[in-house]
């Protein structure tokens, strides 16, 4: 009856009636693109009057960002990537939004962007704790996060605030932290703060590094982040306080505004933040400051020379080069000879018996047993099923190439009883050591298992893959996807090799 109506007349009266709705959406987006309307959390009432398929294309979301591991970057993949990143693609994929990223140069541009109409949303920013600026308003908090004070190591490391009484902090300027800064300096006026329109926490922590600064305030989650990329610095103490943050947009975009913050209610409801943070801030993936500083000079001096054979292994397997040499690093530490105590052997560490499966002739051959390896991990990764999105997909694959894919789906199965989400890292990696406890082995279909070994090699290799991912260039993509799209078998050896675990 209703397609009736709207086949004889009520159709296009609607239509005008949904413009006229959405002609507050088009203002608010003018600065970005010529728009076309938006549909769902923006105009609810156009939604309930016209079904969700009569909507056109879609409306363009700016975002103004800074390049910083902690929110927004490039991934290993050539893609944007990053907490906040994902957090938005999700909003505009909600709302049916084009998210058009733009770089600003550092946090003054951020603002500066959204004054001069160049964005609509920044992103990167904390929330301060008293408006300085009518010209910019705040969405809801959707993460907290603790400042620390960081100090180069070629000092003596303070204890506290008396230890550093006259000596200067750098601080990220125009980030949120002025207000922070201002209130710490009624409390400990032998302090002098000094701001820094340095591009990101990362380009300030290396200043730190390099001694520029004696000392900075940075969140706690980016200084860990940045521990295994710039060796000279460290966490000195805690300041004791939270910081919110949230993104910023021009004065008037209340449509925008109350959007994301119904969405940022959600993410937190439906554990979509969790998610993220797990992804990107926890654990903080650490290897031993040595094993960093050691594997950053080995990444000098001996990857020029592996690199080909990873880069040959991605080409044929489509498995990320730079995860490989993190794996094969976590194995052997790139030594082709290597040989454990349980007389497992080579670059990727392959057992006799595992060497047979996958038509390995000779496991002290790297260029034989990388590839395989890859070969492995890829169908391992194929074999899970659909419903684990990356990178939790590969989580779970590095898992299952360390401890059995047998072993792994008892661990999924034991989320389920456990109520929580087989298909979620964060929640397999604390079913996996409970396999060694008779309560939980005795009902596994593949009974006993070391469940810690696996969770601490993803850790490991994550750690290493992060340093990769910071150091090296992504091979040639392109070129990859050619391959891939052509005649990318997986040996049937590797095939048979599954079958049997």
């Amino acid at each position: 009856m209703w397609r009736n109506h709207l086949q004889t007349g009520i159709r296009p009266a609607l239509r005008f009636c949904r413009t006229l709705l959405l002609l507050p959406v088009l203002a608010l987006l003018a600065c970005d693109h010529t728009p076309t309307p938006p549909s769902s959390l923006f105009m609810a009432e156009a939604q309930a009057a016209v079904p969700r398929n009569d909507y056109p294309a879609f409306s363009v979301l700016t975002v103004a960002f800074c390049s910083d591991p902690a929110s927004w970057f490039v991934s290993g993949d050539g893609e944007f990537a990053g907490f906040e990143h994902d957090l938005l693609k999700q909003f505009s994929q909600e709302v049916r939004l084009e998210l058009r990223p733009t770089a600003a140069k550092n946090s003054v541009d951020l603002r500066t962007s959204l004054k001069k109409s160049r964005a609509s949303l920044s992103a990167g920013l904390y929330r301060p704790n008293e408006i300085d600026d009518d010209s910019i308003v705040w969405t809801d908090s959707f993460y907290s996060t603790e400042p620390v004070i960081v100090y180069n190591t070629d000092i003596r490391r303070p204890k506290n605030w008396e230890q550093i009484a006259g000596d200067t902090v750098a601080y990220l300027e125009n980030s949120g932290m002025d207000s922070l800064t201002a209130a710490l300096s009624e409390t400990h006026p032998g302090i002098r703060w000094k701001p820094v329109a340095a591009p990101s926490a990362d380009a300030l922590l290396a200043l730190v590094d390099e001694g520029v600064y004696p000392y900075a305030l940075v969140t706690s989650h980016k200084a860990a982040l940045a521990r295994n990329i710039y060796l000279n610095f460290a966490t000195a103490f805690s300041t004791d306080v939270k910081i919110e943050m949230a993104w910023a947009l021009p004065v008037g975009k209340h449509y925008l505004l109350d959007s994301l913050n119904s969405f940022i209610a959600r993410a937190k409801d439906d554990g979509l933040i969790d998610r993220l943070a797990e992804r990107y801030f926890h654990p903080l993936q650490q290897v031993p400051r040595f094993d960093a500083g050691v594997f950053q000079e080995r990444i000098r001096s001996d990857l020029p020379l592996l690199r080909p054979m990873f880069h040959r292994a991605q080409e044929m397997t489509g498995v990320e080069w730079r995860l490989l040499a993190a794996v094969a690093y976590q194995e052997s530490q790139w030594d082709p000879l290597a040989t454990s105590e349980t007389g497992v052997r080579g670059f990727m560490q392959i057992t006799e018996n595992t060497a047979r499966f996958l038509g390995v002739k000779d496991r002290l051959d790297p260029v034989e047993s990388v590839q395989a390896a890859a070969g492995y991990l890829k169908t391992l990764k194929e074999r899970l099923p659909d419903s684990i999105a990356e990178p939790d997909r590969t989580w779970m694959a590095l898992a299952s190439y360390n401890i059995g894919f047998g072993h792994l789906e008892d661990a999924r199965r034991l989320a389920r009883e456990q109520d929580l989400n087989p298909n979620l890292w964060k929640d397999i990696k604390q079913m996996l050591p409970l396999l060694t406890q008779p309560e939980y082995y005795s009902r596994a279909r593949h009974g006993y298992a070391r469940g810690g070994m696996p969770v601490a090699f993803v850790d490991r290799v994550r750690a290493y893959y992060d340093i990769l991912l910071r150091h090296e260039p992504e091979h040639d993509l392109l070129r990859l996807r050619t391959a891939n799209n052509n005649s990318n078998r997986i040996p049937p050896v590797i095939v048979a090799a599954l079958s049997k675990t």
